[in-house]
């Protein structure tokens, strides 16, 4: 069985709701953020040296990084559902959108979450974070025009990589300009899988509000 190691308010939810699409069997190990720092406890060490979650452990294997783990699973019980054909306009639009939801879209979410407690001290950057962040959400607005899903007409491992991003931009109020991302991130938090995985992961202050 699949265990995930799984901190609360993190990256690994997404990894729960993958699971659940997915209909495979799972082990949660819970942890539970440090109430004054945010971090992660340092048990997470002991699992993978990142000390971070996501991590899950499947037939002796310990895989880290939610990407990573996004594609293992795909590729290993997604009898290729869930990932477009190799060498396909598909695949390399997946690909594309697996690699900036964390590769650009996150950076600046998180200097301006990371700068926050600065003040006055981060004003400076702020012109340069959030107009980052404005050149990404515009970018995403337009390519999910029209569109159900990142790509194709089916759920693939972008949806579950782009949905975090789209939470975590939502938390803060980052998405009033955005009718279709607004719009995608409703309907990804409607699925039935994804609900389960709430219950299943318990609170999640990045989840839908009703």
């Amino acid at each position: 069985m699949i265990k995930i190691h799984h901190l609360n308010n993190s990256r690994s939810q997404r990894i729960l709701w993958l699971l659940e699409e997915l209909g495979l069997d799972y082990e949660i190990v819970p942890y539970t953020r440090d109430e004054a720092t945010r971090f992660a406890p340092p048990e997470l060490k002991e699992v993978h040296p990142l000390g971070k979650s996501p991590v899950i452990e499947d037939g002796g294997k310990v895989i880290a990084e939610s990407g990573a783990i996004v594609e293992y699973l795909t590729e290993t019980y997604g009898k290729g559902a869930y990932t477009p054909a190799r060498g396909t306009d598909d695949y390399w639009r997946y690909a594309h959108f697996m690699h900036f939801a964390e590769g650009s879209a996150m950076l600046p979410l998180l200097l301006a979450l990371y700068t926050g407690p600065l003040g006055e001290a981060a004003a400076p950057l702020h012109p340069r974070i959030f107009s980052e962040i404005d050149n990404n959400f515009s970018y995403l607005e337009g390519e999910m025009a029209g569109r159900d899903f990142v790509v194709g007409d089916g759920l693939t491992g972008a949806d579950i990589q782009i949905t975090f991003v789209l939470e975590g931009a939502n938390a803060n109020g980052l998405l009033g300009n955005c009718p279709n991302l607004a719009r995608y991130l409703a309907a990804m938090q409607a699925r039935p899988a994804y609900r389960a995985a709430l219950e299943r992961g318990g609170p999640y202050a990045y989840g839908p509000k009703t």
